[in-house]
């Protein structure tokens, strides 16, 4: 049984005022408010000693503690689901996952998922995000595909998850963007928290999100279009997605942040393309690359036939 992982905070003084609930989703970037809500319901939370009501209001030097409630759990079912490994070892696996394929199980997606699938591959992942995201360090979104990494272990996890929290991972994606670009090369350094008027959204937020930076470069003008490389220095949910969009050049396809006369993507054309770590038994760096799949190739031959 894994323990019930807990979050602590400090409340700024900049946040004075501000509901508890909604602080605490700007805060926590991949849970949902109504989630914190009920975790506020739960007595889960607790602000100076004291359990709170979700529209209590924060005030600088509260102290917050989130003992965050063990998942639900499901019935994770392995799947012999064919699955691309690029690397394993006793430590870590490296896998190359398709566009439409979600990473982990939820109610109401039981199946077909990467965690089937590895469930299947492997018996030994680490227990760390519990029983369902057992081995995920990581993520990408359903419909993004690319190089994700997996530990078989918690020891080897936690050495991971380190690596993402100092920024010493390398995330490289390419993408195909809408527009063209007055220079080859740019720096998105902008804050990502939960869009207040869409919570299935993030967006661009001026107080109470997470520092984000996304480096670019344009490889090839496509016509409307443009082929680009981004390097991930953060890992906010949806950053490349969210930041493209900030500087008006969303991910052509994306069906939640592009534009609505976008090409036919069946998802936005966004690809992982390369990932490095150091190995966390070797303390060698080990760095991998996928080409992209061939919908975004084919894409990107259409457009520079158009061009």
């Amino acid at each position: 049984m894994v323990s019930e992982e807990t979050i602590e905070f400090i409340v700024e003084d900049s946040a004075k005022g501000e509901r508890l609930d909604k602080w605490l989703s700007a805060q926590l970037a991949d849970v949902s408010r109504s989630q914190i809500q009920g975790w506020i319901e739960g007595e889960h939370v607790v602000v100076n000693d004291v359990f709170p009501k979700a529209k209590q209001k924060v005030m600088p030097n509260d102290a917050i503690v989130i003992r965050v409630p063990e998942p639900v759990v499901l019935d994770v079912v392995p799947e012999d689901i064919p699955i691309e490994i690029t690397y394993e070892d006793e430590d870590v696996l490296v896998v190359n996952k398709p566009s439409g394929m979600v990473i982990h199980p939820a109610p109401g997606h039981p199946n077909g998922t990467l965690v089937n699938a590895l469930m299947f591959h492997c018996t030994n992942l680490s227990g760390i995000n519990g029983v369902l995201r057992p081995g995920i360090v990581h993520r990408l979104d359903k419909d993004t595909s690319g190089l994700l990494m997996v530990a078989k272990n918690d020891k080897a996890h936690e050495l991971l998850v380190r690596q993402l929290q100092d920024r010493s991972v390398q995330r490289q994606y390419q993408a195909i963007v809408h527009g063209t670009f007055s220079h080859d090369t740019g720096t998105i350094n902008a804050s990502i928290g939960r869009d207040e008027k869409d919570r299935q959204k993030m967006a661009i937020v001026s107080s109470g999100g997470k520092q984000a930076i996304t480096h670019f470069e344009v490889i090839e003008a496509l016509g409307e279009y443009s082929l680009v490389t981004c390097k991930l220095e953060t890992g906010r949910t949806h950053q490349i997605r969210v930041h493209m969009n900030y500087i008006g050049h969303p991910v052509a396809g994306d069906p939640k942040y592009g534009k609505k006369n976008t090409m036919d993507c069946d998802g936005q054309a966004l690809h992982a393309g390369v990932l490095g770590f150091t190995h966390p038994t070797s303390k060698e760096f080990i760095s991998f690359s996928a080409p992209p799949p061939a919908v975004f190739v084919q894409l990107v031959e259409k457009l520079r036939s158009m061009s």
